[in-house]
């Protein structure tokens, strides 16, 4: 569904997709941001805070509506 959404809001939003068990920089991601569950979405802003956080699967209703509200 990430990847379906990704070209649509190119330009809009940067996603940063890490598979946190084949990725050093995701374990250490997931340590700063305490995700325990996979998956977990940390949205952040252009200042570096999180702004939303969704843990679990997700309808895709969901996850585009919090991708337009960081528009």
């Amino acid at each position: 569904m990430v990847n379906r959404l990704q070209p649509e809001y190119e330009g809009i939003v940067d996603f940063a997709i890490y598979e946190i068990e084949k990725e050093p920089e995701g374990e250490a991601l997931a340590s700063d941001y305490g995700v325990q569950f996979i998956p977990t979405f940390v949205f952040v802003n252009t200042d570096g805070e999180e702004v939303d956080r969704v843990v679990g699967e997700v309808p895709e209703d969901t996850l585009r509506g919090i991708l337009d509200s960081l528009e």
